[in-house]
């Protein structure tokens, strides 16, 4: 797996990276080439002729991509989580109908939890699922930042439960196929980064599902967010960020190995202030990289303490990839300041980390409630 991602990246998305941030296009050469390549089976299961794999493959498939475009590590992530959720509790005809063609690299999904009303609040839907029988149901709501809009073939939505006798905390899952009359797109992303992942709104007017297209039992929504939308998500996330902090490290290592002084002939690595600056980052990025290798060995063992490790890992990642770009910038000078320039688009990818949801306030705050033994979703 890790070996065809670094394909990928060196054959078509460090290409393709450039044109997707100048334009903000999508990057769609790189999506068809993982599809191509059976890395979109990577979550489906091993009986629907998936690759069965669980979090720590994501996170290392995802670091890998992350160094060459972060954009198209968001992409394929949300894929791969959006697939483990359709598999948690899939059905017979959900098999059939997603996660076969999934795995033969016929089908791309996707997530589309957040909304506008609710920001960081994702798991908290407003959408509504109104029943027109037993069998047929009607979508109504927005859905806002939809990684892979308008280019998936399915959408793996939230919903209120479907239920008058459903608690006013109890939501649902849905997939949604591409092109289901009542589905319209917002404009383009035109973001300061992440350029490159189609990050649209999506409104659905009374948009028409049956019952097959819910996951599991109806106001099962919140078991997916902690048990498989919340620990893919994070792993995927965290190993994106993680490809972008590589990157700027090893930019840094480069530039410093080969900057050379006109006037006496070193190089800038002879400068022990500058020797010492780039092992306090390499230190940085590796402590990041073995918390996430960690939390997501964890979460593929079924580990109580996972949940936790895995928000310190998206948390911690966020700050280690800023950092470490930013330092990266220092260390190489004016050269790494130009317009348009590789350190210029790291950094603006790097920020989105902290603000996508959960965001890094939010993930401090949910260690400290469990640690304090404290409802982890309180007001």
């Amino acid at each position: 797996m890790i070996k065809k991602a670094k394909e990928i990246v060196q054959d078509v998305l460090v290409k393709e990276a450039v044109v997707a941030d100048r334009e903000g296009t999508w990057v769609s050469e790189s999506m068809a080439a993982l599809k191509e390549s059976g890395l979109t089976a990577l979550t489906a299961p091993v009986d629907c002729g998936g690759h069965g794999h669980g979090m720590y493959g994501l996170a290392r498939v995802c670091e890998e991509l992350g160094k060459g475009y972060s954009s198209a590590g968001l992409c394929y992530g949300m894929h791969c989580v959006g697939t483990a959720v359709i598999a948690a509790k899939a059905t017979s005809w959900q098999k059939t109908t997603y996660l076969e063609p999934i795995a033969k690299g016929l089908h791309l999904t996707t997530l589309a939890l957040s909304e506008p009303g609710t920001g960081a609040h994702f798991y908290i839907p407003q959408t509504s699922l109104l029943p027109l029988s037993e069998q047929d149901f009607l979508i109504n709501g927005t859905k806002t930042f939809v990684t892979n809009g308008s280019h998936a073939d399915s959408y793996v939505l939230s919903t209120a439960a479907a239920s008058d006798e459903a608690s006013a905390d109890q939501f649902s899952c849905v997939v949604v196929d591409e092109g289901t009359e009542g589905m319209q797109w917002g404009k383009e992303w035109d973001g300061l980064g992440m350029r490159g992942n189609s990050s649209r709104m999506l409104h659905l007017n009374n948009t028409r599902i049956s019952a097959n297209q819910i996951l599991g039992a109806n106001g099962d929504q919140l078991w997916y967010v902690f048990n498989v939308v919340a620990p893919y998500f994070l792993t995927a996330m965290a190993g994106t960020y993680l490809g972008i902090a590589d990157r700027a490290l090893a930019e840094a290592t480069t530039t410093l190995s080969k900057r050379v002084y006109t006037h006496n002939g070193t190089t800038l690595a002879h400068v022990s202030l500058l020797q010492h600056r780039l092992g306090t980052l390499w230190a940085k990025v590796e402590r990041t990289r073995q918390l996430i290798y960690h939390a997501a060995l964890l979460g593929d063992k079924g580990d109580e303490a996972a949940i936790l490790s895995l928000f310190a890992a998206k948390a911690e990642v966020a700050s280690c990839a800023v950092d470490t770009v930013n330092e990266a910038m220092t260390l190489s000078g004016g050269i790494g300041y130009e317009n348009n320039g590789l350190l210029g688009m790291l950094m603006r990818d790097a920020r989105a980390a902290h603000v996508m949801a959960p965001t890094t306030d939010i993930l401090y705050t949910w260690i400290g409630r469990a640690l304090l033994d404290q409802p982890i979703l309180s007001d």
